[in-house]
């Protein structure tokens, strides 16, 4: 668990931890260099549980903090922790009940807040993960957003070191290791309930670095999406011809330049952008087993755009993902 400045939360973190129903738990909690009273929490925790490692970070960052707990560790099963958030009394044993050697065990989460109502983004967010837990869509969804948040995972020690868990620099580093998690060809086994209340604050790290100003993370998606899902024998298909569509474009055509754009706009259908020709989508029905990537957000939009792909008789997670 790194800490950063969270001393007004800790206590209620540190308590959520104590007060698990599966008490064969080892904490390292690593201060990264917090200007607050945390480390000194921390300390004082530890003095009372033994469970409880106070480390002090001495190169500081989230990376460096993450690396040194794991480097204290000694437990067969790994799980990370934010510190000011807060656990669901039943979450480690829920978890640990169904962890084996080449499953990664997630579940849902529900956003909370002292500050202020929680936004409709961070709801949708909480229901869409709630949804792909009952059904068991990562595969499907995970381009869309990261589909294994970053607080809720239990993992083997040696699965953890397979995908080199917490060792590359690549930010967002929670969504970059869930899609090492999927690329490894984990079974991803999602609980339906809630195992982790996470706080939003004004202060977060996510909403003011400079790695999290452009949450689409269209980069860090390409790059996967060609490891994990393309096949080369296959057309390639963009949908959409907005700002989304065309950024993508520019990724995609830094991997090949032979693909199809397509699109329900009838300002932009039979001009050429970046040198492809937008087509119409009916496009579609003069390609042999497409792949297709949707860059429509509207969630009207997808809604109308999944029903024509399933007319076609096309799979989400194997012919078409959305990734926005």
């Amino acid at each position: 668990m790194p800490v950063k400045d969270t001393a007004k939360y800790l206590r209620t973190c540190l308590d959520s931890i104590i007060d698990q129903t599966y008490t064969n738990w080892e904490l390292l909690a690593v201060d990264d260099r917090s200007s607050d009273s945390s480390f000194s929490i921390l300390k004082e925790y530890a003095q009372k549980d033994d469970r409880i490692s106070a480390i002090s970070n001495p190169e500081p960052s989230l990376l460096n903090a993450l690396r040194l707990g794991y480097s204290h560790s000694s437990g067969a099963l790994i799980h990370r922790m934010d510190s000011d958030d807060y656990m669901p009394h039943e979450k480690l044993r829920r978890m640990i009940e169904k962890s084996k050697k080449g499953v990664l065990v997630t579940g849902a989460t529900e956003y909370f807040s002292d500050e202020a109502p929680i936004g409709d983004g961070f709801r949708r967010y909480d229901k869409w993960l709630m949804e792909i837990a009952e059904v068991q869509s990562y595969r499907e969804e995970m381009y869309k957003e990261c589909v294994i948040p970053s607080n809720c995972w239990l993992i083997h020690r040696e699965d953890f070191d397979r995908v080199k868990g917490f060792q590359l620099d690549t930010f967002p580093e929670d969504y970059d290791l869930c899609f090492r998690f999927l690329d490894a060809g984990l079974n991803i086994v999602g609980i339906p309930e809630v195992l982790h209340n996470w706080r939003d604050r004004s202060d977060r790290i996510s909403r003011n670095w400079d790695a999290y100003k452009d949450n689409r993370f269209f980069n860090l998606k390409i790059v996967y999406f060609y490891r994990i899902s393309r096949d080369s024998k296959r057309p390639l298909v963009l949908w959409g011809a907005g700002k989304n569509g065309k950024d993508l474009a520019k990724l995609i055509l830094l991997n090949e330049n032979n693909f199809h754009w397509i699109c329900d706009n009838a300002k932009k259908i039979g001009k050429d952008i970046y040198d492809i020709r937008m087509h119409h989508f009916d496009h579609l029905l003069k390609l042999d087993n497409p792949q297709l990537i949707i860059a429509v957000a509207s969630p009207d939009g997808q809604i109308e755009i999944q029903q024509i792909l399933d007319k076609l008789n096309l799979k989400k997670g194997v012919d078409y993902w959305f990734f926005a």
